[in-house]
This record gives structure tokens, C-alpha cells and sequence, in this order.
């Protein structure tokens, strides 16, 4: 079964939450067209003042929506867009996926995932106590779980609706597992 996109958000200023919007467009090499994290160089608030000629990595972030439903669970309301996400998706094991994976998303757009969303203390800003919903720790290995979704560059830009089908590309094995970044 074809995993789906539930929402898409943007924002041009730098802020934490994203508003939802009835379509964005993705644009090859660069994110979501009017996004303050577009770019070819690294465009996160922090990062930028200490390693600004880095490759954008972090043009477009994923999230799956199973992690509002598990917060709710556990007393936290969180919608689409709230925790910064530009693409919101259901059905999709986005934290499964290995890295280079490909996301193709509605008819044009193609998403190559370059590593997990490293959460940031702002979340406890949006909702106190939520930072530590967002990571789980594997009783066996002693290693921590980012909960707080994917990352990805574009490799091929179009828009990207709501109801838009995921479908996933596995890139050839080894896979290799995805890591902070």
C-alpha cells in the first residue's frame, strides 16, 4: 500500500511552526519554494553561524503523522506543521527508510532522504516535556530513537499536495542506516 501525504507547510521567517498550505512546490537542489530552510547551503538558524558552506542536507523535513496520534496518547496535542515539518505523511515508515532512499511524492516531485531530524530544545518551548516524547531508548542497546522525523534534499521539484501518494524507493543494498543530520 502507497503511503500518502496529509499535509505540507512552509514558512519564510524563521519560527518554529509552519502553517499548512493547500500545495508547495518543490524546487531540485534547493526545498520548498519560499521556505526559510531553502537552499543549497545549510539554512538551520544555528548551524548557519557556525558552518555556513555546508550542502543543505536539511532542505525538506518529514514527518509522520502515527507521531501525532502516539503524543496524543500520551496527553500532547500536536497538528501538522506545529513541530516544523514541510511534508506531514501517513502509512510511510519514514524512520525505517535507510539512507538515499528515494520518496516520490504526488505526479513530479522526488525526495532523496539524507538522515533524521535532530529534535532541538525549541520543542519543549512549543509544548513543555514534549523533547523527551520525541526520542525512545532501546532497552538493549543503550541507544537513543529520533522520533522527530526525516530529512531530504530534492531531486526532482513539483508540487506536493495533501492526498498526494508516497511511493518509496529503495536505493541498492547495502542500506545503510540513517543518522542525525
Amino acid at each position: 500500500m502507497a503511503g500518502r501525504v496529509t499535509a505540507v507547510s512552509s514558512n519564510g521567517t524563521y519560527s518554529f511552526s509552519k502553517p499548512n498550505r493547500a500545495s508547495v512546490t518543490l524546487l531540485a537542489g534547493l526545498g520548498v519554494e519560499g521556505d526559510v530552510h531553502a537552499g543549497e547551503t545549510i539554512r538551520h538558524q544555528f548551524r548557519m553561524t557556525y558552518e555556513p558552506d555546508l550542502p543543505n542536507l536539511r532542505q525538506v523535513h518529514l514527518m509522520h503523522e502515527e507521531l501525532f496520534d502516539e503524543l496524543g496518547r500520551k496527553g500532547f496535542a500536536v497538528a501538522a506543521g506545529q513541530l516544523g515539518e514541510n511534508i506531514t505523511t501517513r502509512d510511510v515508515d519514514l524512520l525505517g527508510l535507510p539512507a538515499g532512499a528515494l520518496l516520490h511524492l504526488g505526479e513530479q516531485a522526488v525526495l532523496e532522504v539524507t538522515g533524521l531530524r535532530n529534535p532541538c530544545a525549541k520543542i519543549n518551548d512549543f509544548r513543555q516535556g514534549l523533547l523527551g516524547k520525541v526520542f525512545a531508548l532501546d532497552p538493549v542497546s543503550g541507544d537513543f530513537t529520533f522520533k522527530s522525523g526525516i530529512m531530504a534534499v530534492v531531486r526532482h521539484g513539483g508540487p506536493v499536495r495533501p492526498d498526494d501518494t508516497v511511493e518509496v524507493e529503495l536505493p541498492p543494498a547495502p542500506h545503510r542506516a540513517l543518522e542525525r543530520v
